[in-house]
């Protein structure tokens, strides 16, 4: 069963009441990454490849100005995902209507951190820091142990 909006929010740091849907919350974006060098997933490890900061295209209104590709979207807010539940992460509608998509991963029982997604661009689009880009959702889950990856409390510090 998925849970509600509210009780979503209980699990989300910083948020807003703007940002607390029926079934989920919002979450922002805080930064965009472009990667730039060769990732590595192997049988016994990974790598992932160095990535770099894009720059505003109005610093004045923290404004980036993405074109069609590929790029890392950095959430504002830490996320705990709770025992019992895990987490999944869909695109706001209005990010679909402007011809992108962001994908995800599953968010196992016992997470912490600021995750990430990719944005995937299909024609240009600005961006601002803050906008609302995806919405969490939780559902009650069976599970062995919890979350003790190599991204636990990632940008949380």
């Amino acid at each position: 069963m998925y849970r509600s909006g509210s009780f979503v929010a209980e699990h989300i740091s910083p948020v807003t009441d703007e940002q607390v849907q029926p079934n989920g919350v919002d979450l922002t974006l805080e930064s965009v990454l472009e990667q730039v060098e060769a990732g590595h997933l192997g049988r016994e490890g990974k790598t992932i490849g160095e990535r770099r900061p894009l720059d505003f295209a109005d610093p004045n209104t923290e404004t980036y100005r993405l074109d069609p590709g590929g790029y890392v979207l950095q959430y504002a807010e830490t996320v705990q995902i709770p025992e019992e539940h895990v987490g999944f992460i869909y695109p706001r509608s209005s990010l679909m209507r402007n011809s992108c998509m962001l994908n995800t991963a599953v968010w196992d029982a016992g997470y912490e951190g600021k995750g990430e997604g990719l944005l995937q661009v299909h024609h240009p689009i600005d961006l601002e820091r803050g906008a609302r880009v995806a919405q969490i959702v939780l559902t009650e889950a069976n599970h062995d142990g919890t979350y003790d990856g190599s991204y636990q409390g990632e940008r949380t510090e």
